[in-house]
């Protein structure tokens, strides 16, 4: 059980922070403090200027390993909550400031590129390194992190490493927790823990994985350490195919991919969702993507294998170029985002998302559930201009649907989740437990899907809330996510 703890004022909070930290490293400028308490989840609110929840007492930006443990233990000798931010590009509230006072401890700062060691194909990089920075670097030198998640031009390492983040390319190289090799972290009292770098060990579980995933609700993440691969772009093949229906599309990867053949892009885009990717060719019907990569022996065996599962099946085929020319542009920066903002002023509508993962012979039947439920039952669902799904990461017992829903808002910004975005996303998770799925595949849990974290886990949860109370007794880290408030 927490220890009971002295309080400062929001004041003494700065004060003391000052103290620890050179002043200029101390953010109190209130609509810095604002932005700070929200993440991309309440985007429509925030750009509204609505911030209607505990406004951060002040943002802490570390410049190294010990500045995060000077402020982690400040923190946790007063009872306070901390909020671990880098790049800032979450989605699930999980950078959301739940309770008063809240420190938000800012990594971006901690941006060194600490060694690219080729012979061993790993790099050591500090928890503020952007990963298109890091990218850019190792592609000159003919590596890869491997790792192209859509927010690749904005995400950090810390962030991405401590919500199980996931690229495009996937099912070729894996997702985050395949490529850390070691890590270094700081818990709650301060204490600085390194894992180190070893290609396996049998030393008991995997210790990575407290650290893995832990959404700052455990300890702060502050430096990564990641496979590289060979960088040979110029062998890339692409494929794209029009199929009838979604269960078609979705036994044409499962084929490809439990045969043992490892594209680095596999993906089936249900007709709705297709429509916004691929409107120029997509007719109503369902996209298949591949795309084969690495050395020039294994894409042309990855090509020949996806040539010959399609031919038993009927199709069409889309010219490769119209393929690559739309993965050339998936990825969202500073501009995207910023004209998602304005479209949403302009146009009072939005999107979202929710994905989820299920065994292969529960796919179809999830997406379909989901669709017919959203459109039977959501009472807003005149309001919906878009309901989709496409599956993007696959496995030898399963894949992902990445539900995709757009609305017009007709209501008060502030309503505006509890209209739309909570009922859906709750129908999607509701669903995917059902189907002896998981409610969350790479976004993290964060603050709305923690109410569903017992339930996700099952008789496992202790295991879960064991770490918690081993590693965070006094609560300090990002409360409510992963863990729900009244947890």
């Amino acid at each position: 059980m927490a220890q009971s703890l002295s309080r400062p004022t929001r004041a003494d909070i700065v004060a003391r922070l000052c103290d620890l930290l050179p002043p200029e490293q101390v953010v109190t400028d209130a609509e810095q403090l604002r932005l700070a308490s929200v993440d991309r989840f309440k985007k429509y609110q925030s750009v509204h200027g609505i911030f209607d929840g505990p406004i951060p007492a002040a943002i802490a930006n570390a410049r190294s390993t010990q500045d995060v443990s000077k402020v982690l233990a400040f923190a946790n000798d007063h009872g306070i909550n901390v909020v671990a931010r880098t790049g800032r590009t979450g989605t699930e509230g999980g950078l959301e400031t739940a309770v008063e006072d809240t420190i938000v401890l800012d990594g971006s700062g901690m941006d060194g590129i600490l060694a690219i060691d080729a012979e061993n194909m790993q790099v050591t990089v500090e928890c503020g390194v952007p990963l298109q920075v890091l990218e850019d670097e190792l592609r000159a030198q003919g590596l890869t992190t491997g790792h192209s998640p859509q927010s690749k031009p904005l995400a950090q390492y810390g962030g991405l490493v401590s919500t199980r983040s996931i690229g495009q390319f996937s099912t070729l190289y894996g997702a985050i927790e395949d490529m850390v090799v070691g890590l270094e972290a700081v818990f709650p009292d301060g204490t600085v823990t390194r894992i180190k770098n070893v290609p396996r060990r049998a030393a008991g579980p995997d210790i990575r994985h407290v650290v893995i995933g832990n959404e700052g609700a455990l300890c702060y993440i502050t430096e990564v350490t990641v496979k590289v691969f060979r960088y040979q772009p110029e062998n890339n093949e692409f494929h794209g195919f029009l199929v009838d229906d979604m269960a078609t599309g979705v036994k044409v990867i499962r084929e490809v991919v439990t045969n043992g053949f490892r594209p680095s892009v596999v993906r089936v885009y249900s007709p709705e969702d297709a429509r916004q990717h691929f409107s120029h060719f997509c007719r109503d019907k369902v996209v298949v993507v591949f795309v084969a990569e690495g050395p020039k022996g294994i894409v042309r065996a990855t090509s020949e294998e996806i040539e010959r599962v399609m031919s038993h099946c009927p199709h069409e085929r889309v010219d490769p170029r119209l393929v690559e020319e739309w993965f050339e542009n998936l990825n969202w920066g500073p501009d995207k985002i910023e004209a998602e903002k304005q479209a949403m002023l302009a146009e009072a509508e939005l999107g979202y998302t929710t994905e989820v993962s299920v065994d292969w012979s529960r796919t179809v039947e999830l997406y379909e559930n989901v669709i017919r439920r959203i459109r039977t039952e959501f009472p807003a669902a005149d309001d919906l201009v878009l309901l989709g799904a496409h599956s993007s990461h696959s496995y030898q017992t399963g894949t992902n649907l990445y539900f995709v829903y757009d609305y017009k808002i007709n209501c008060e910004p502030r309503e505006e989740i509890e209209k739309y975005h909570v009922p859906l996303n709750a129908i999607i998770v509701e669903e995917a437990l059902r189907a002896g799925g998981s409610m969350v595949h790479h976004h993290g849990i964060g603050k709305y899907r923690a109410p569903w974290t017992a339930q996700e886990h099952g008789s496992a949860y202790r295991i879960l809330a064991g770490l918690k109370e081993t590693f965070d007794p006094n609560g300090i880290m990002n409360r409510g996510t992963i863990f729900p408030l009244d947890a």
